[in-house]
């Protein structure tokens, strides 16, 4: 699990200090989880923010709210904070925030993140595009959004029907529906056009 430093416990005392009465901490959250875009945030935390499968800890001077879908990509991760001339700077490292921790068991959205990273973008990156989960809804229906040249690209029907929706309905049977979100009117940097 994550270390949060003696200095850097410190600092986020001091920063807390400062807040109104209904910041009651911090919330320590990846987003994208195992994917080339996770980015591993602490925010600060009121009643609303805080969800009922949360981890929480304490730590001396305030408590930490634990995103449950980001901890196994909090292993190993390490919050400091170094003074230096210009006030100093809290750090966040999190050598397996982009590692992709799929399991027949993960979350429907890992599983359709882990597919696209490591099944189907490589694939579209011959031709300069990429493709990322947008949005889970409910039901199971996966929005895409393309980028690259695959936006604007003439041939975006078929490699969303024929290549990405394929994979992931056959690899993901509770997958219900693919739908693309994606402006195709754009063509400035289109792969076919």
């Amino acid at each position: 699990m994550l270390t949060i430093t003696e200095s850097a416990q410190e600092y986020l005392v001091g920063l807390l200090s400062k807040q109104d009465p209904e910041v009651r901490g911090v919330r320590v959250f990846i987003n994208d989880p195992g994917t080339p875009r996770a980015e591993t945030c602490i925010a600060y935390c009121r009643d609303a923010d805080i969800k009922t499968d949360d981890e929480h800890r304490r730590f001396n001077g305030f408590e930490a709210w634990f995103d449950a879908r980001s901890v196994p990509f909090l292993e190993d991760a390490l919050v400091d904070y170094a003074a230096d001339r210009m006030g100093g700077q809290l750090t966040i490292k999190a050598p397996n925030a982009k590692l992709p921790q799929v399991s027949a068991d993960s979350p429907l959205e890992d599983r359709i993140n882990y597919i696209l990273y490591n099944e189907v973008n490589p694939q579209l990156a011959a031709h300069g595009g990429e493709v990322r989960l947008a949005e889970l809804l409910e039901g199971n229906i996966a929005v895409l959004q393309f980028g690259g040249s695959c936006q604007g690209c003439g041939m975006i029907d078929a490699t969303l029907k024929h290549g990405v929706e394929s994979t992931l309905l056959e690899k993901l049977p509770e997958l219900k529906e693919v739908r693309d979100i994606t402006d195709h009117s754009i063509r400035t940097n289109a792969y076919y056009t």
